[in-house]
């Protein structure tokens, strides 16, 4: 997988997962998530904790995190086409 490290619009369900989401001027629909699992992040950098999701996208394979708590932003950690 390739690091992308950008920030993504991302629609979700109900319950909080991906469904669709907006990279680089492209709309993806998430056909598939493929592995879940949450990260405690690095407190010494600030980080805050996130749920990550390895996902199947209209032919490619994304990794999505996103920051747990409200308003928490998304982003593209990584992706194979």
């Amino acid at each position: 997988m390739k690091a992308i490290l950008e920030l993504i619009e991302v629609q979700s369900d109900p319950a909080g997962e991906p469904r669709r989401f907006r990279f680089r001027q492209q709309v993806y629909t998430v056909t598939a998530v493929v592995e879940r699992w949450l990260y405690g992040g690095q407190w010494w950098r600030n980080e805050s904790p996130r749920r990550c999701y390895r996902v199947e996208a209209e032919g490619l394979m994304a990794e999505l995190h996103v920051e747990d708590g409200p308003g928490g932003r998304w982003w593209l950690a990584a992706i194979q086409d």
